[in-house]
């Protein structure tokens, strides 16, 4: 009996060793593979040539310098605006146009352009827009040495969210959006669970970053919400009587 009592009480004492030992190593005792994951595999995708402006291998080409196929009128009908050297123009006698496919969350690559001759003031200045689900607007508009309302100058989520810079380029010169939209999860009575967010980088600079869509981009009014579904993107022809903004390059990954 001396003798099991005598082994009991060694066997706590190593045991009360061993706990203390371990928890004075404390992370010493993780191995480097405990906080390895090996799978899901991210899928390889190849990226656009910059010097070609071509599209990453797993994006969505919505305009490659050809044609409008991608494109319908948001009315209905063929989308009518000018097709000319690599690249396509408002028309502002055919209306909006939009994509033929509809989308829930993405990255969007869209390059536009104000003509060198450009006139006006304001608003009425290189208007234009790219709406996000055909109902959320980032707004486009020649902002160089032009003031408009801060809700509504270049890169705004137009009448809602002022950009945090003005990184427009002079008329003339390309700019450039890159748009990554997350969109809204709807409750059963139409609100949202959790609204729609937004990034807008123009020109390489950062004007919404992950920015909450209160509604619907309204001209008048307060932002709406309309429970809806996948949307297309919609591009605005705004109607100004100055000379029309043209657009290259847009590709669309879908998120």
């Amino acid at each position: 009996m001396k003798k099991l009592i005598l082994s009991a009480f060694a066997l706590t004492v190593a045991t009360v060793a061993v706990q203390a030992q371990a928890q004075q190593n404390g992370p010493e005792t993780m191995r480097p593979q405990m906080t390895e994951f090996y799978t899901p595999v991210p899928p390889v995708v190849t990226p656009g040539d910059i010097t070609t402006n071509s599209a990453p291998s797993d994006a969505i080409v919505l305009f490659d310098g050809k044609d409008l196929s991608a494109w319908t009128g948001a009315n209905g009908g063929p989308a009518e605006w000018d097709v000319h050297d690599g690249v396509f123009t408002v028309n502002k006698k055919k209306g909006d146009i939009q994509t033929r496919e509809s989308f829930e969350s993405f990255q969007l690559h869209i390059e536009w352009c104000v003509p060198e001759n450009i006139t006006g003031s304001g608003q009425a200045r290189g208007n234009s827009g790219v709406f996000l689900q055909g109902r959320y607007e980032v707004q486009i508009l020649d902002c160089y040495n032009n003031p408009t309302y801060t809700n509504g100058q270049t890169g705004s989520i137009y009448k809602q969210s002022t950009p945090k810079a003005n990184a427009m380029r002079k008329p003339g010169e390309w700019n450039v959006y890159d748009i990554i939209y997350n969109a809204p999860v709807f409750n059963e009575d139409g609100s949202y669970r959790v609204p729609p967010t937004v990034t807008v980088i123009h020109n390489g600079v950062v004007l919404q970053n992950n920015v909450a869509i209160r509604g619907t981009t309204e001209y008048i009014g307060h932002p709406k919400v309309e429970k809806h579904g996948a949307g297309p993107i919609k591009l605005q022809s705004h109607g100004d009587p100055s000379e029309p903004i043209s657009f290259r390059n847009i590709w669309l990954r879908k998120l």
